[in-house]
């Protein structure tokens, strides 16, 4: 980490008159801008880390999947998916923050390159397993890859496009990424009825990662820090990242921004994802469906998260155009509540058939998928570009994974006792109607952190300017 720098007037000299502000065409001109005025390659960027979101999803929706059949396989209880569940998450504490901090060090082309793809070869290993300690070791370090995408790739995203569109490109990427998940998911269902299907599941998405490894090696471009930013972006790579050095007097000023502190605890009380961990689970224990056809509703699940996602982005950014200091609060606390009303009708009312179930798991996945494409930009609309990633790395490795953790364990255990509809009853529904109501303290403070970042980046627009004509005149 580097020291706080020192301002011309510190330094003792007065500055020379500021230089005329660079433009967009001179950005274009030297390759800093595209011919659109954006990061050059951020739409090919999105789409080869979407495809290594992918792949990392096909590896862990195995475990949650098919856990009746690896179950019967290694002779497990139904306790082991929650702690399967919860150990992949937990090791993201560690491992989220670890790949930040190397992204730093070897340049995040690198690190997804290793973390998102090459990292595939843990998942085929996972196949391997003969019994379930080596299937939740190797399951564990699996997922440590996948904890540097839900790290990194909002970084890159807030560092690419503009406060205006980020929504719908969130939406886009976590729904384009969900959809093509979906339909893989009665895909990975039917392996429940091949021996072994399981395994060949592991093996297939593992050596999938390794191809996008390549490929970010290949064709990735890193759009550099502040490149998203309407004050930066006129400024070449090397001068947006010497003026967003990180420093430990910044790192610890995060911890102090009221919003983004509710926002983390938000993400602490956000109990919906363990409908898709216990999802296809809880149809063939409570109601009496076979593997396979449970599986199916993961399919209407996600193209219910795509539609959430793509209209969520869509929607934030229109909310953000009309009232940018609370539009996107408001989207925020209103999906809590809606996933609350229709995860209850999905786990608590027993219908005859298969086919309420598809329509209500995709109004939860609907439901779900508004929230990426308003979280994140939230975070992204209060936190310094260079402090984005250490801010995800808080906010879904260690926040959200230590929630997931808790939950996935709890709701594992209490299985046993009040049964999985109870789970969902309590811990899904009654937690995210307390979650809809916590964010009505958001309210107040967003809007002062968000114009104080406003201000530091008008003031850094201005440093460099300054540096700039005081070289010149040396």
């Amino acid at each position: 980490m580097t020291t706080e720098s020192t301002t011309p007037a510190e330094a003792g000299y007065t500055p020379a008159p500021a230089a005329s502000a660079p433009t967009v065409t001179a950005a274009i001109r030297h390759g800093d801008l595209d011919k659109k005025g954006g990061v050059p390659r951020r739409k090919t960027n999105l789409v080869i880390l979407g495809g290594s979101m992918i792949a990392d999803g096909g590896e862990g929706s195995m475990a949650t999947t098919l856990f009746p059949v690896i179950a019967a396989a290694l002779g497990l209880a139904t306790s082991a998916l929650g702690i399967l569940a919860a150990v992949g998450r937990v090791v993201g504490v560690v491992a989220g923050p670890a790949w930040v901090f190397l992204s730093k060090k070897i340049g995040r082309r690198w690190v997804l390159a290793i973390a998102t793809g090459f990292w595939g070869v843990w998942g085929a290993a996972a196949g391997l397993a003969q019994d379930f300690t080596q299937l939740l070791v190797l399951y564990g370090v699996m997922a440590a890859g996948t904890a540097a995408a839900h790290v990194l790739v909002p970084e890159v995203i807030g560092d690419s496009f503009e406060d205006k569109k980020r929504g719908r490109v969130v939406g886009w990427v976590y729904g384009g990424t969900a959809a093509v998940g979906a339909l893989l998911a009665p895909l990975i269902g039917s392996l429940a009825n091949i021996e072994d299907g399981w395994r060949y599941g592991f093996f297939f998405f593992g050596a999938l990662n390794v191809v996008f490894g390549l490929l970010i090696l290949a064709f990735y471009k890193d759009p550099g820090t502040g490149g998203g930013e309407e004050q930066l972006k006129t400024f070449s790579k090397e001068e947006r990242e010497a003026a967003s050095k990180i420093t430990w007097a910044k790192v610890r000023k995060l911890l102090t921004i009221r919003s983004y502190l509710i926002l983390l605890v938000s993400r602490l009380l956000s109990s919906h994802m363990l409908l898709s961990v216990f999802g296809v689970t809880m149809l063939v224990q409570e109601f009496g469906f076979d593997v396979a056809l449970a599986a199916t509703v993961m399919a209407p699940f996600g193209i219910g998260f795509l539609l959430g996602n793509v209209s969520g982005g869509l929607l934030s950014d229109w909310l953000n155009k009309v009232s940018v200091n609370y539009g996107r609060i408001a989207m925020l606390q209103a999906a809590q509540l809606l996933f609350a009303v229709f995860a209850f009708f999905t786990t608590q009312v027993v219908y005859g058939g298969i086919m309420p179930y598809l329509v209500l798991f995709g109004l939860c996945g609907l439901a779900q998928g508004l929230n990426p494409a308003v979280n994140r930009p939230l975070v992204m609309a209060i936190v310094p570009p260079e402090l984005r990633g250490a801010a995800f790395a808080i906010f879904v490795s260690i926040i959200e994974s230590i929630g997931f953790a808790i939950y996935s364990v709890l709701g594992g255990a209490l299985a046993a006792t009040i049964g999985l509809q109870g789970v969902m009853l309590w811990i899904v529904c009654g937690v995210m109607v307390v979650n809809a109501v916590w964010l009505s303290l958001l309210y107040r403070p967003f809007k002062k952190d968000r114009l104080a970042l406003e201000a530091d980046l008008d003031a850094r627009r201005a440093h460099i300017l300054d540096a700039e004509a005081h070289g010149q005149a040396i």
